[in-house]
């Protein structure tokens, strides 16, 4: 079976901006692009109100998938553009439609009810439970946003691609996520930079350490486990150029700074449950809120 970067479209603002990213990546990978409009079913009682009536179903189910569709196989030519049409929940179909996709595009934020399906709790449904990577797209996001602006600063998608901004953890480090970020710098002909936070234990936070260069080794053994985490990495991929970075503190404000000057910003997320059920981490979370440029959250064991 072929796969397919899959974008969900709700006619939002953030949806179509996803749309487009999704269209550049699917160009980038040499795959086709599959659109994903989810219908979900409205209430009989609002259903019958003369503004959600059968003229208004079939504009969202049919004309804005179809026109989305047009746009981008014109923008984008030679693409292979496809719409498939299902109703439902959407977190559940989303999350399966992931399954069988190379990657799923989505917007961060969208409208609720009859207006777009792509509410904050949905988008991080889907995150929590897709088994394959999820990107989330802010709306406004622009090609020319994920390149480096040209020699008078204007910017331009015509000039090199911004660096790929992996956040990794060395003491869980998958093989997963450090490759899925450095497939994506060299699909961009751009460089990495791994950022890995970490804090010194609470009990050398309060003061109770005696030993006044622990902090020091401390952040030595930081560095040279994600040396050699990424040792393998750079071995397999030595035309991306990469720059380590491991400091103390939060690794999820670093990460949100950095998206400022990045094209992609990957992070991990872990597929064990909680009793509360799945769930994406506190890093993730707050990057998927915070960040500057598309996010790509790809889960591992």
């Amino acid at each position: 079976m072929v796969r397919t970067v899959v974008a969900g479209l709700d006619g939002s603002p953030e949806s179509r901006a996803a749309a487009e990213w999704a269209a550049r990546e699917a160009k980038l990978r040499g795959l086709p692009l599959k659109i994903a409009h989810i219908w979900e079913p409205v209430p009989a009682p609002m259903a019958q109100a003369p503004l959600l009536g059968a003229e208004t179903q079939q504009h969202w189910t049919e004309r804005i998938p179809r026109e989305a569709a047009e746009g981008l196989r014109l923008r984008h030519p030679g693409l292979e553009v496809t719409i498939e049409h299902s109703t439902g929940q959407p977190a559940e179909i989303l999350a399966k439609a992931a399954e069988e996709a190379e990657l799923l595009v989505l917007g961060s934020r969208g409208l609720s009810g009859i207006g777009g399906f792509l509410v904050g709790s949905v988008g991080l449904a889907v995150v929590a439970h897709a088994a394959r990577p999820v990107v989330l797209v802010r709306a406004g996001e622009q090609a020319a946003d994920e390149h480096r602006a040209d020699p008078v600063g204007i910017p331009s998608a015509a000039t090199p691609y911004l660096p790929v901004l992996l956040g990794l953890d060395p003491a869980h480090a998958d093989d997963s996520v450090i490759e899925f970020a450095f497939d994506a710098a060299a699909r961009r002909s751009t460089g990495l930079r791994v950022v890995a936070g970490w804090n010194l234990p609470p009990y050398y936070t309060y003061g109770l350490s005696v030993d006044p260069d622990f902090d020091r080794e401390v952040g030595r053994q930081q560095a040279t486990a994600l040396a050699a985490a990424l040792r393998p990495w750079r071995l397999k991929y030595p035309d991306v150029e990469v720059v380590e970075e491991s400091r103390a503190g939060s690794a999820a404000t670093f990460l949100i700074d950095g998206s400022a000057d990045a094209s992609l910003v990957v992070v991990g997320r872990r597929t064990r449950r909680s009793p509360l059920g799945p769930h994406i981490g506190p890093v993730a979370h707050a990057v998927l809120h915070h960040a500057k440029a598309p996010v790509a959250v790809v889960a591992h064991d």
